[in-house]
């Protein structure tokens, strides 16, 4: 972290707490809302280069696992930490004066089918001057976004998206699926058209529009050390790379939804709103069926869509319409190989790692959902690779290191795919396949152990397939507890008060902190003290037993009530998690310290007496 950082630690929430943590949150607020309204925006360069938003950017990236990846320049985030704040302040400023991007190293990702997709990983400031850009054109572009785009957007998710595509299939009785393969999609976005596409959603910052130019045409450094110049495409793995996609494909999204959602009728039809806040408009789509259109429905995510359709007539002329469409208006061809019609009456339609598809019941067709099966064979190498890391461990704390990479895998794939309908049947056969290796490879394990509380006991504990290595827990693969999909609430919105507070009344368990917990224990300490502080994140949903705010990786500080010194343990009942202020509020000695802290946490009555419980326990006196 910064020098300045050291010195003046905040709290913080999630990405929502980092912004009121730097004051931008009413500045993204007012992007946002004046986005909305139509509002072109000219000078936004101060904005991005200002100095809350630089250490914005920083606290975010330094928060991102891939900080830690070098670019070309060997350099991570902890090269950045010993500058103080204003030397980092002028350096990232001084970047936005004569932007000049680094060359991007290029890294080769192995993709199921044995290909590979190149990812670019730019240097660490060329990441934090993306990510400034970033922080102020999200709230502008969302506020342009469809609601059918789920990938990489505030509150959205695969989840939102099979949800819709679920909702689509049985509740609208939209059979036949238009599946369209973008070839090479990242590789091929025109630049002269994304830049065009920023300027009609009301970015009109010359500065601004010519620095991002910059950044698409960086140079990639190949492998042999020569230099490679993009003239069209955006690089896989970039920051801003998300946000750019979702604005070039933002056109089809609208397009799509002209064509019939949004279609303007000679007559008024009265519309109504779900629980959900969706608006229903089944007189509308009654009295646009009797027109001759093609009905249609896109959902997307990232450069993945399908378009839904009611026959197979509409559905075929929908899949020529598209394929036109993006070769006309965005330079973009479609892989013949890949792209078809599906009737999903008959065949299953695979999206985001799951096959999908609709089966009679009663009177009436359901969704039939499984993982694809490309995917189980992807999660029975990714297992069948950590079962082999247990069995070749060298040492105990290896060997538990070794079985929490395994825990977090296994659960990671249970939480991804628990939304599909029949993933208890997909991962029985997966445990099934693996069962003899793990008996082979792990010769110890046996049916009895005791669990703690934990998210294995909550999940896992009433599984007779739970086995024990050592008197640690393996997560059973064949037991997964099976969830609807859940669409995001239309009043869910990172960029409105009241959109917030939906956001923080809804939080609840973040697996994702928890699965880096597992994947980076604190060195140094004890078995048990990793064991417990798992347990304690789950038992305590992931939240400051102070404060109540959400853990976050890098903000996680497990406290001992009583200290080793005074003859403490590493104990279940011996420790708590909390934020990182809050710990140091706990040992904080001087007066000073201690103001400086309670003025930045503002804890009520109740927050201040588990506070000074926690204190006392520690050896330190009340503050009153």
């Amino acid at each position: 972290m910064l020098a300045s950082e050291r010195r003046k630690k905040k709290p913080k929430k999630s990405k929502i707490r980092y912004t009121e943590y730097y004051d931008l949150q009413g500045v993204f607020d007012n992007l946002y809302a004046e986005s909305a309204r139509g509002k072109t925006f000219q000078n936004l360069m101060p904005l991005i280069a200002s100095e809350n938003n630089i250490m914005l950017a920083y606290r975010t990236i330094k928060g991102n696992k891939g900080s830690h990846t070098p670019g070309v320049d060997k350099r991570t985030i902890k090269s950045l930490a010993s500058m103080s704040e204003e030397e980092f302040v002028r350096m990232i400023q001084k970047q936005f004066s004569w932007y000049k991007p680094r060359p991007v190293r290029r890294v080769e990702i192995p993709k199921p089918d044995g290909r590979t997709r190149p990812i670019g990983i730019a240097t660490i400031v060329d990441r934090i001057v993306q990510q400034c850009i970033l922080q102020v054109l999200e709230p502008i572009c969302e506020a342009k976004f469809s609601e059918h785009s789920n990938g990489f957007r505030p509150n959205r998710s695969t989840e939102t998206a099979i949800a819709e595509c679920c909702r689509l299939m049985q509740i609208q009785h939209l059979h036949y699926a238009v599946d369209i393969d973008i070839q090479g999609f990242f590789d091929n976005v025109s630049h002269s058209k994304l830049i065009k596409q920023m300027w009609t959603m009301g970015i009109r910052d010359k500065k601004l529009l010519c620095i991002i130019r910059q950044m698409l045409k960086a140079p990639v450094a190949l492998p042999d050390g020569k230099l490679s110049y993009p003239s069209r495409g955006t690089a896989q793995g970039s920051v801003l790379s998300p946000l750019l996609s979702n604005i070039v494909l933002n056109e089809l999204d609208w397009w799509v939804c002209s064509q019939w959602e949004n279609m303007p009728t000679h007559h008024e039809y009265k519309t109504r709103a779900n629980g959900n806040g969706t608006v229903i408009k089944s007189h509308v789509y009654r009295a646009l069926r009797g027109s001759g259109l093609k009905e249609m429905h896109i959902v997307r995510y990232a450069d993945d869509f399908k378009i839904f359709c009611r026959t197979r007539r509409d559905a075929l002329r929908t899949f020529t319409a598209v394929k036109l469409w993006l070769k006309d208006r965005l330079g973009l061809d479609i892989s013949a190989e890949k792209s078809k019609v599906v009737n999903m009456k008959r065949q299953y339609s695979d999206f985001l790692g799951f096959k999908l598809k609709v089966i009679p019941k009663g009177k009436k067709y359901v969704v039939c959902s499984h993982m694809r099966d490309k995917a189980v064979a992807k999660a029975k190498n990714t297992i069948a690779a950590a079962i082999a890391e247990i069995q070749n461990a060298g040492s105990e704390k290896a060997q538990y290191a070794a079985i929490q990479n395994y825990n977090s895998v296994v659960f990671g794939l249970h939480n991804y795919y628990r939304i599909a309908t029949r993933v208890s049947g997909d991962f029985g056969k997966l445990a099934w396949g693996l069962k003899k290796r793990m008996e082979n490879r792990l010769p110890g394990l046996t049916r009895e152990g005791k669990l703690q509380n934990g998210y294995i006991q909550e999940r896992y504990g009433k599984s007779k397939q739970l086995r024990f290595l050592n008197g640690h827990p393996l997560i059973p693969i064949g037991y997964v507890q099976t969830k609807d999909a859940q669409h995001k609430p239309k009043a869910v919105n990172r960029y409105t008060p009241e959109g917030r507070e939906q956001i923080h009344k809804n939080l609840g368990f973040n697996t994702e902190t928890m699965i880096w917990m597992m994947r980076n224990p604190v060195l140094g300490k004890t078995i048990e003290y990793a064991d417990n502080r798992i347990s304690l994140f789950a038992a305590q949903y992931g939240k400051c037993a102070v404060t109540g705010e959400e853990l976050l990786p890098h903000n996680v500080h497990c406290h001992h009530k009583i200290p080793l010194q005074d003859g403490g343990t590493d104990s279940y009942g011996n420790l708590v998690l909390v934020t990182e202020e809050v710990h140091a509020l706990i040992h904080a000695v001087h007066d000073d310290t201690v103001q400086k802290c309670l003025q930045r946490l503002q804890l009520d009555k109740k927050q201040m007496k588990k506070l000074n419980n926690l204190r006392k326990m520690a050896g330190m006196s009340v503050i009153g």
